[in-house]
């Protein structure tokens, strides 16, 4: 088998990086006779000086012989030939060398048949750059189909014929994708074309793979890129058809960009490592092309951020993202046309806390600096967001109670006091909260229930869900200076 590894591969320095628990494994294997290489994802970020997430073992060995050799092993892929062999640091999948037939159903091969020669394992793989392997004992990486030549290229290209591969499972066609974003590669000339030609596959996939390699694109050091590379193969009209719907939807003087290119440098300019801000600034705006109205000369969007959230909620939930981050992902659109003004009184920044929720006004933060900073305007000044900050600390400073879990009395003291129980403590809760974000010392126990008292003996009857008051929120509004 050929390489062309020689020049550019030192084992040495390459086998320090490589975790004892793999080392180990690939010694067992070796002393049972078997052959045992590390392949995949794993070796091609060694060789490009990443840090590998996931370690994989490739043998010639099957299932039943590699069990036999290990005190413990978990059977999640058993079908296809994987084992998951666990070692003190980590957990290291070991797989049998493998063909594979046709793909019925576009994504899994019919039938998996074991072999005892590394290339035609190497060869049913989708790219090259994850079609070597390397034995960690030799000198050699066993590189048929020119891998390493093309992690030189920076190039992503599909093993054999791109066409084919596409067709076997269509999820290679984000893969190529969230490769070339992650990486900062190209997609090779024929493999990209091969993606266009087979973009209507994906449709065969599962929200729920969508999902993981949308994640990974926009986990990545600059999301735009997977963005208009899936745009440009006709993949996004396919899975995020809302977001190409804003291509040319022009905006207001406030910005340099259509509604499309504003919201991708938005998720460039959140914080790389929460997906729940990036996501929330790719679909802040996802209702713009809706609201849309032409006044003197200008655009305005009224109450987008509302639709719009109700838009994202139902995206998200098509792609089966989980409820705790679909709901934190719509909040945050909600909220994000809040405009902060220094005249603001403490008991209006308590009512924004309280609304908006304590623990969420830092990503909220960050979600209008990145939506300031994708407007392209390089205008808009920060320091009142800041100031914001400052203002909100000096509120949890003073150990204010924002939210009716915070009142010195609860539901026991009001049933007490003869209030039955039912919706009717919760309203009176919630009143009593309204006292409290206007004036923190009524938060005492002989207060609270004096101002019980009067309720109950007044017969007030208040709404289940008040709107919070005394802080601008631009639910009615349109774009203004300052605001995106």
């Amino acid at each position: 088998m050929s390489t062309k590894s020689d020049r550019q591969f030192d084992p040495a320095s390459l086998r320090r990086c490589v975790p004892r628990g793999a080392l180990q494994i690939v010694e067992r294997i070796a002393g049972a006779g078997g052959q045992a290489f590390l392949v995949g994802g794993c070796l091609r970020d060694l060789l490009l000086g990443r840090s590998p997430k996931d370690w994989d073992i490739a043998t010639d060995l099957t299932p039943e012989q590699v069990r036999s050799l290990f005190r413990r092993v978990h059977e999640v892929g058993a079908a296809f030939g994987t084992l998951l062999v666990p070692r003190r640091d980590g957990i290291y999948e070991v797989t049998t060398f493998r063909t594979e037939s046709t793909y019925s159903d576009g994504r899994h091969p019919d039938e998996v048949t074991y072999t005892h020669r590394l290339e035609e394992d190497l060869q049913r793989r989708d790219f090259t750059i994850n079609a070597m392997a390397w034995d960690l004992r030799g000198e050699r990486i066993e590189d048929p189909f020119g891998g390493i030549e093309d992690l030189s290229r920076r190039q992503i290209r599909a093993v054999g014929n791109p066409g084919e591969r596409f067709r076997e499972d269509a999820l290679r066609l984000l893969r190529a994708v969230r490769f070339a974003t992650q990486l900062g590669f190209h997609i090779e000339k024929e493999t990209w074309e091969a993606v266009g030609v087979a973009s209507e596959g994906l449709k065969r996939i599962s929200a729920e793979r969508i999902r993981e390699e949308l994640n990974l694109i926009m986990l990545a050091p600059k999301p735009s890129t997977g963005l208009l590379l899936l745009q440009a193969a006709g993949l996004l009209r396919i899975i995020l058809p809302e977001l190409e719907a804003c291509r040319g939807v022009k905006q207001n003087r406030f910005h340099a960009y259509d509604v499309f290119t504003h919201s991708l440098l938005a998720a460039d300019a959140a914080p790389q490592n929460n997906l729940v801000i990036r996501m929330a600034a790719l679909l802040h705006d996802i209702a713009k092309p809706e609201t849309r109205e032409e006044r003197h000369g200008d655009f305005t969007f009224y109450a987008h951020q509302v639709l719009g959230a109700r838009k994202a909620h139902r995206i998200l939930r098509r792609l089966r993202y989980p409820n705790e981050e679909r709901e934190r992902i719509t909040h945050l659109i909600y909220h994000h046309m809040f405009y902060y003004e220094p005249k603001w009184t403490d008991s209006a920044v308590r009512r924004f806390a309280h609304t908006v929720g304590l623990e969420n006004i830092p990503d909220l933060i960050h979600l209008r600096l990145a939506d300031m900073i994708g407007n392209g305007r390089k205008s808009g000044d920060t320091s009142p967001l800041q100031a914001l900050l400052r203002r909100v600390d000096e509120v949890i400073a003073k150990d204010t109670a924002l939210s009716v879990k915070d009142l010195a009395i609860g539901g026991h003291e009001l049933m007490d006091l003869g209030v039955p129980k039912g919706p009717g403590i919760g309203q009176i809760l919630r009143a009593l909260l309204e006292k409290v974000l206007d004036d923190p010392e009524v938060n005492t126990g002989e207060a609270l229930l004096e101002e019980a008292r009067a309720m109950i003996a007044a017969g007030v009857h208040l709404p289940l869900d008040r709107p919070a008051r005394g802080f601008t929120h631009t639910e009615t509004a349109g774009d203004e200076p300052g605001r995106s």
